[in-house]
C-alpha cells in the first residue's frame, strides 16, 4: 500500500512539473492564435439613388453595407477601412450612406476613389466632406502603420483646370500612351511627386520605428490590367525599397486580384456594388507571423506569412 501510494506520488510530482514546463508554449500558442488586430475591411459600395445598371444594383448597397456593420460589430473589430468609391456620383449621396455606416461601434477609415469625385466642384476640400484628415495620410496601431495613399491626386476628374497637378496629369499620361501603357482610362488616376516625396519619408520613419506597414490605395499598384494607378511602377519603386511593407490592399477593379511581387502581397478587394444580393466585405487580422483576410460573400479569403526580413 505504502509503494502504491509513493508511486501515485511519484506521477503526481512527474505530471506537475510537465503542467509548469508546458505553460510557457500553451500561453504562447494562445498568443499566436489571437490577432493583435481585427479589423473591418469593404470597398467600392458605390450607394446613388439611381435605378440599376447592368451588375451594379447601387440602392441594395445599403442593405449590404446595414450587413457588414452588424457582422464587424459582432466580431469586435478594432476599427474599419473603406477603400473608396463609397458613393457612385460624388457626395450628394453620402448622408444616406452615412446612416448605414454610423451604427459602427469604433473608428471607421476610409480613402477616396475615382466616383467619389463626381460634380464635385472643390476636389482639394472633399476630403473633408468624407470625414478624412487629409487626401493622404496615415496612422499607428501598435506595432503597426497604415498608410493611406490618395491615388487620384493626378486626374483630370481630382484637379482644377490649370492647376499644376494637372499639367502634372497630362504630362504622365502623355508619357504613359507613348509607351504603350493601357491604364490611361478616365476613371484611373495617379500619385503626385509631393505625395511620393511623403511616402518615401514615412516609410524611412516606419523602418526606424521598427513597425510593419500596410499601404491602403483605391486604384491598385498590382497587377497591370489597364486598372492599376497612372504612375504604379514609381509608387512600387518606393514600397520595393521597403521590407516593412507586409500588404498593400486596394479596391477600384471590382473583380477582385491578387499577387504576389518582391515578396508583397498586393490585393484588389472585390466590390461590394456587384451583383444584386451576393455581399462582398471581411476581417483583416493581423497576427505576430500572419496576416489574414477572412471574406464573406465574394470578398477572397487569404493567409500570408509575415516574412522577417
Amino acid at each position: 500500500m505504502k509503494q502504491i501510494g509513493l508511486k501515485i506520488k511519484r506521477e503526481w510530482k512527474f505530471l506537475s512539473i510537465f503542467v509548469i514546463c508546458s505553460l510557457p508554449s500553451l500561453f504562447s500558442m494562445a498568443q499566436s492564435n489571437t490577432p493583435v488586430l481585427r479589423i473591418g475591411i469593404m470597398a467600392d459600395m458605390q450607394y446613388a439613388d439611381k435605378a440599376d445598371h447592368g451588375s451594379r444594383f447601387y440602392h441594395n448597397s445599403l442593405m449590404k453595407v446595414d450587413t457588414a456593420v452588424d457582422f464587424f460589430n459582432r466580431n469586435k473589430v478594432d476599427f474599419s477601412l473603406i477603400l473608396g468609391d463609397l458613393v457612385d456620383e460624388g457626395p450628394k449621396d453620402l448622408p444616406v450612406l452615412l446612416e448605414h455606416i454610423s451604427p459602427l461601434k469604433k473608428s471607421t477609415y476610409c480613402l477616396l476613389g475615382n466616383h467619389d469625385y463626381v460634380n464635385v466642384s472643390k476636389p482639394d476640400l472633399l476630403h473633408t466632406t468624407f470625414g478624412m484628415p487629409a487626401k493622404y495620410y496615415a496612422f499607428t496601431k501598435g506595432k503597426w502603420r497604415f498608410v493611406f495613399l490618395n491615388t487620384n491626386a493626378l486626374s483630370e476628374y481630382a484637379t482644377t483646370p490649370n492647376s499644376a497637378d494637372q499639367h502634372e496629369w497630362k504630362t504622365l499620361v502623355d508619357s504613359l500612351q507613348t509607351s504603350g501603357r493601357k491604364n490611361t482610362q478616365p476613371w484611373n488616376g495617379g500619385v503626385d511627386r509631393k505625395q511620393l516625396e511623403w511616402l518615401q519619408n514615412e516609410l524611412a520613419q516606419a523602418r526606424k520605428n521598427k513597425a510593419h506597414v500596410i499601404v491602403l490605395t483605391h486604384h491598385p499598384l498590382l497587377p497591370e490590367n489597364g486598372y492599376e494607378t497612372l504612375n504604379n511602377r514609381e509608387v512600387l519603386d518606393i514600397l520595393y525599397q521597403f521590407s516593412e511593407v507586409k500588404l498593400v490592399l486596394s479596391g477600384h477593379h471590382h473583380k477582385g486580384n491578387y499577387v504576389m511581387a518582391n515578396n508583397i502581397p498586393f490585393v484588389t478587394m472585390e466590390g461590394m456594388i456587384e451583383t444584386a444580393t451576393s455581399n462582398a466585405y471581411g476581417l483583416l487580422e493581423l497576427y505576430p507571423k500572419e496576416i489574414k483576410i477572412k471574406g464573406q460573400g465574394r470578398l477572397s479569403s487569404r493567409v500570408f506569412k509575415l516574412s522577417s526580413k
